[in-house]
């Protein structure tokens, strides 16, 4: 890797940007996921989803944040992690994702510059480009890496959408109450959301 490459593999977004952030849109493979496609002899395509993404969508949902996905394959098994995690709003099968992406924000009532999007590769682009604060998840490819404000030190589909959650939470001074909720968590409420993602 050069020395430009392991710059931009460490760059990080600023306070000020994180505080900007009132939705997070993510691409799914090689994002969400780890990039893996695995399909059996039937046919039937299956993905490996990380239980501390989840956790994290539940915990930016409930702090009032939006959450959404555009990718341009379809997946029943993203359908129903999406349904699991209470997410509704998912494009698949997008052909456009600026577009996906700005109906998306126009529903919510959020700006695009409000917007976070996270990608890895060539079709996540033009979407990383309209937003306010474009994230490149670890390893995604120089293109994506060159234009990004913040590169997570996390592994896509290994707790990369999570460190992003996080970021914005601790910037937006949400973290603490979020931690308080757990440290003492006894309610139905905190253990039935731990089984849900878990």
């Amino acid at each position: 890797m050069s020395s430009t490459n392991g710059a931009l593999s460490t760059r990080v977004a600023t306070t000020q940007q994180w505080r900007e952030v009132k939705a997070i849109v993510c691409d799914v493979d090689g994002t969400l996921t780890d990039g893996s496609i695995d399909i059996d002899d039937h046919g039937v395509e299956t993905k490996r989803f990380c239980v501390r993404d989840g956790l994290g969508i539940m915990l930016w949902r409930e702090s009032g944040g939006r959450i959404g996905v555009i990718t341009g394959r379809r997946s029943l098994a993203l359908t129903h992690r999406l349904r699991e995690l209470g997410i509704e709003s998912g494009v698949q099968g997008s052909k456009d994702k600026v577009e996906a992406l700005t109906a998306m924000c126009a529903e919510w009532g959020v700006t695009l510059g409000d917007c976070a999007f996270v990608g890895d590769d060539l079709p996540d682009l033009a979407a990383m480009r309209a937003c306010g604060l474009a994230i490149a998840v670890s390893g995604s490819a120089p293109e994506i890496l060159a234009i990004a404000h913040h590169v997570t030190a996390a592994h896509p589909g290994n707790g990369a959408l999570r460190e992003v959650i996080e970021c914005a939470l601790k910037a937006q001074g949400r973290w603490d109450a979020v931690v308080a909720r757990y440290a003492g968590a006894t309610s139905t409420a905190s253990a039935s959301v731990v089984r849900a993602i878990s």
